[in-house]
């Protein structure tokens, strides 16, 4: 499951990526994704009391992610960005899972991670014509908050109702903010663009919301350390779209570098218990 939701990721993310401007894109799909999350909200549990505080931070870290998101692409290709940020994230959480919340992970594990990791940041050519520093340092701070939001939901959906409360209730709040941000300063851009890009742009809504449900029930069950690692192969979705649709190259060191990721997964779910 958390294996289809890294595809979805992939997905949603190379549409941002090829539709024009990126931040009307990003709008329209945390907007579709919070509408589709209202119809569900009546046949859903209301979150505890004590998720709320998760819920509200993890709105903040969401759509702080969705900017430097948009930001990262403005300088970078897909398969520059996308490996940084996913490569960054596993790494992280699992420190703060470990060192501050004691989650307990194997060895096993704990190598899995780190091999996915390393294999996914390796995906990275310094030495690409394309390379750009601003699109690495806006990818780093997008990892960071990809971590930040892993451990926050984690946290937020194992003290809710359900994960599809959890899910549902933050997905809809969340969808508002960027949304009215873009309403207010390009209303025009916004129209002209949905009359041509609505399709593409509530399809990535719909994938997106339905990839991180997969996320929350995976997070519910699970140490946050695996489903981290495991749904950032999605970089490897993501740089196969990147060659095959998007035109960016590849050579025998991002095949070994996949290589190295998808090892990781399987070495994963072998010892990770």
């Amino acid at each position: 499951m958390v294996l289809g939701a890294a595809l979805l990721h992939a997905v949603w993310n190379a549409i941002v990526k090829i539709q024009g401007d990126r931040l009307v894109i990003m709008a329209i799909i945390s907007g579709s994704g919070g509408l589709l999350s209202l119809f569900a909200l009546p046949f859903v549990a209301f979150p505890t009391i004590e998720s709320w505080p998760y819920i509200g931070v993890s709105i903040v870290l969401h759509n702080a992610y969705y900017l430097a998101l948009i930001v990262s692409y403005r300088f970078g290709d897909l398969s520059l960005v996308y490996p940084i940020a996913r490569g960054i994230s596993p790494l992280v959480v699992t420190l703060i899972a470990v060192l501050l919340l004691g989650e307990q992970i194997t060895s096993g594990g704990l190598f899995a991670v780190a091999l996915i990791s390393i294999g996914l940041i390796a995906l990275v050519d310094a030495r690409a014509q394309s390379f750009d520093w601003r699109a690495v340092v806006a990818a780093v701070a997008t990892g960071l908050l990809i971590a930040f939001y892993t451990v926050t939901d984690a946290l937020g959906v194992r003290v809710a109702a359900d994960p599809n409360s959890y899910t549902f209730w933050l997905f809809f709040l969340d969808g508002f903010p960027l949304v009215l941000v873009v309403a207010f300063y390009k209303r025009k851009e916004t129209l002209r663009i949905m009359r041509t890009n609505w399709v593409p742009g509530i399809l990535a809504g719909v994938v997106s919301l339905f990839a991180i449900w997969i996320i929350m029930w995976a997070l519910s069950l699970a140490p946050m350390t695996y489903v981290s690692a495991l749904r950032e192969t999605s970089t490897v979705f993501a740089i196969a779209i990147g060659v095959m649709f998007l035109k960016e190259p590849l050579n025998l060191r991002r095949v070994v570098a996949v290589a190295c990721a998808m090892a990781g997964s399987v070495l994963l779910v072998l010892v990770g218990k």
